[in-house]
């Protein structure tokens, strides 16, 4: 036998494959092996030249004109670009157009010359099911299957383990690699190894710190973290691969003829035995032909690309809108010129073509494929997972949409386009980025490598209707109107007041429709990190914290904004969210003359709403007993109302309690004057349930009286059923 050939394959993105691929290669070229890393995932954006920090010239691309022909097999080498740590290293494509210049025989003709220069060759294998993946397998001597330890993953490869299974190779040759071991909320390992009907041959523990690091660094973690767990359970991997009982000789593997006969993706997995209309994969048809699609788009793009110079734009001349649109017709009539010239079958059906043509011009000059959702008014939320997975929040539902991008080079390109004229930048020195777009909607960034799927953007949209308490009442029934009428006497009556609650439970929404109780005199003064809010009056400052500058220079904090905020004569201060040392300045101002004044905060409970609290002062800084932190909380804050979103998507208030004081022990206390009692779901899922009052009569009660606020004390009796 030549080199031992190890494919590491996932047909699932995001599970650390072509991370484990480079360091076990890194560990055997370490330990003086011959190491040929060969980077045959073509979609996967030069990842491994950025994990070892190897920018490369050349790639196989470069010897396929001559694979077949040239007997003498050291001319590979001279594509290869090496790595300090003993390994050579080749990608296969130095950009998406040359896709297509693989073919099963070239793909051979590489593996039969490259198997007599090394002793390892690490292929860090496609992820879609082709004729090149299955040319891989065949000259393979050991395939790697990585997962993660959750359901999804699981699921994804037992369906990749009944394509094997039909393409006819042996069950010894594939091994099982779990990574992000011990990470939380993962699956049992018998219930992954039960669910798979296969062994797991290694484990490698979950260290998010080391791994990002080394990515970020462009250094392997066998050589920057060589005593991290991580490290050294990829180093017992590699151990276990220099037994020779491993590998199977390439005689003992099946062959199975996948090439020029099958002309597309359907004719493919009917081969491997699925048919479209009775086989157990039924529905998995349209996974590969939008696989199809993506290429073509990337193909398209990269033309238009070069015939519209689009290089020479910035995202800052992107913002132009007039410029914008000229740009996008002209792209349209050149995209549809070159899909027109395609051969390829997707491009041939006139509506399809208009599809395409709008959907990559949209990627070229707007927003790709958010623009729609963007524009559907009943989205609340965008969140963009990877390139290939776009959820959105409609009427309180998550939902997957089939919306995908080109690349992730696209998704970075749109990043820039929506932050640069909000004068930001997102780059490896500042993977994260939290902005407001013009409409007012927040949006959020993040990037490799802080994020492992490749760059990660969410969308909170900025309603364009704005909520009353009729329809919080009517439409959306979140409380009754025993609720609203405490509640506007609350705020009428200058009570200190949080709304707390989880991500996306409604916290704000609700916070901007009970400030609509302030009466029109009086002076309000906003602070926010992304300004959400927006208070129904004419005597509104708003007030917006800013990061630093490219510099690291010029950062304004929440708790800046509140100290000036108090020499502006507010009569009160609203602070969009408390999420750690301004917490103290809203107390202190509750205490000394700014009454009535609201803030929102994550929690679960209204009884966590305290305990958080106390938890933000001690983070802070500030060194007081808990004694002294209950009583200023307990002078302080009068009102907790909590809101929570349900299953069915409905949002509703589910707590209103008063803060009672402390006891003598100087514990807080609190009373639950309302509450949702939750009874079931019917058989559409709607939560079922009513509005209660506990029976427990406010002590603000007799305040509100000596201020002329006067309100049925009836509502806090018990309804009886």
């Amino acid at each position: 036998m030549g080199a031992k050939t190890i494919s590491f394959y996932s047909n699932k993105g995001g599970v650390g494959k072509t991370f484990i691929a480079v360091n076990t290669a890194v560990s055997l070229a370490i330990a003086e092996h011959k190491v040929l890393l060969v980077e045959l995932n073509f979609q996967s954006g030069h990842d491994i030249d950025k994990m070892l920090n190897t920018p490369c010239r050349y790639g196989l691309i470069n010897l396929m004109d001559r694979i077949e022909a040239i007997s003498n097999p050291e001319f590979i080498k001279k594509a290869v670009v090496s790595h300090s740590s003993g390994l050579d290293f080749l990608p296969a494509i130095l950009n998406t157009t040359q896709i297509t210049h693989f073919t099963p025989s070239k793909i051979n003709a590489f593996f039969q010359k490259a198997v007599k220069l090394y002793d390892y060759i690490i292929v860090d294998a496609p992820k879609v099911f082709s004729d090149a993946l299955i040319t891989v397998f065949q000259n393979s001597n050991l395939i790697a299957l990585i997962a993660t330890p959750d359901d999804l993953s699981t699921k994804k490869l037992k369906w990749c383990l009944e394509m094997l299974n039909n393409m006819r190779l042996p069950k010894e040759m594939i091994k099982l690699v779990l990574n992000r071991s011990g990470s939380r909320g993962e699956m049992d390992w018998q219930k992954v190894q039960d669910e798979l009907g296969l062994e797991i041959f290694a484990k490698i523990p979950s260290d998010g710190k080391v791994v990002g690091l080394a990515l970020n660094r462009g250094i392997p973690c066998v050589i920057s973290n060589p005593k991290s767990a991580v490290a050294k359970a990829i180093w017992g991997l590699s151990q276990e691969f220099k037994k020779e009982e491993l590998f199977l000789d390439l005689k003992e593997i099946p062959s199975f003829e996948a090439s020029s006969q099958i002309k597309g993706s359907n004719e493919l997995l009917e081969k491997l035995g699925f048919s479209q209309s009775g086989g157990s994969l039924r529905g998995t048809f349209k996974f590969d032909e939008e696989d199809a699609e993506t290429i073509l788009k990337k193909q398209v793009h990269d033309k238009l690309v070069k015939v519209m110079n689009i290089t020479r734009l910035t995202p800052e001349a992107l913002s132009d809108k007039k410029r914008t649109m000229e740009l996008r017709k002209e792209a349209c009539k050149t995209i549809e010129g070159i899909l027109v010239e395609t051969k390829e079958s997707l491009s041939k059906n006139e509506a399809e073509r208009k599809r395409l043509t709008l959907e990559i011009a949209s990627e070229a000059f707007g927003l790709g494929a958010l623009e729609e959702f963007l524009e559907d008014g009943e989205i609340s939320d965008i969140m963009v997972n990877s390139q290939r997975q776009v959820f959105i929040e409609k009427k309180g539902k998550l939902a997957l949409t089939p919306a995908k991008f080109v690349s992730e080079e696209q998704m970075r390109s749109i990043i820039d386009r929506i932050i640069a004229p909000l004068g930001r930048r997102i780059d490896e020195s500042t993977p994260m980025v939290d902005a407001r777009l013009p409409d007012g909607s927040r949006f959020n960034a993040i990037i490799p490598p802080l994020s492992l799927t490749g760059p990660v953007l969410t969308i909170r949209k900025f309603g364009r209707e704005r909520p009353t308490t009729d329809d919080l009442l009517d439409k959306y029934h979140s409380l009754n109107s025993d609720m609203r009428d405490f509640l506007a006497a609350c705020v009428e009556g200058r009570k200190n007041i949080i709304v707390s609650g989880g991500t996306g439970s409604g916290k704000t929404t609700l916070l901007n429709i009970i400030s609509t109780f302030i009466p029109k005199n009086e002076r309000i003064v906003t602070i926010e990190d992304a300004a959400e809010l927006r208070i129904n009056q004419k005597h509104w400052i708003r007030l917006e914290s800013r990061p630093a500058n490219v510099e690291g220079k010029g950062r304004v904090p929440i708790r800046a904004l509140f100290t000036n905020s108090l020499h502006m004569r507010p009569d009160r201060i609203i602070v969009g969210e408390c999420r750690g040392a301004e917490i103290l300045d809203m107390l202190q101002a509750m205490n000394t003359g700014h009454d009535g004044s609201m803030t929102t905060l994550h929690a679960n409970s209204t009884k966590d709403v305290l305990v958080r609290m106390s938890s933000m002062i001690l983070l802070a800084g500030v060194d007081l007993p808990m004694r002294a932190i209950n009583e200023m909380i307990s002078t302080a804050l009068d009102i907790i109302v909590h809101v929570n979103r349900f299953a069915d998507g409905s949002r509703k208030i589910v707590e209103i309690t008063e803060v009672t004081g402390i006891n003598e022990d100087h514990y807080l206390e609190m009373k639950n004057i309302f509450h949702f009692d939750q009874h079931g779901k019917d058989v559409d899922g709607t939560i079922l349930g009513d509005y209660v009052a506990t029976g427990y009569v406010p002590k603000c009660l007799e305040e509100f009286k000596t201020i002329g606020l006067h309100i049925n004390e009836d509502m806090f009796k018990p309804k009886k059923t």
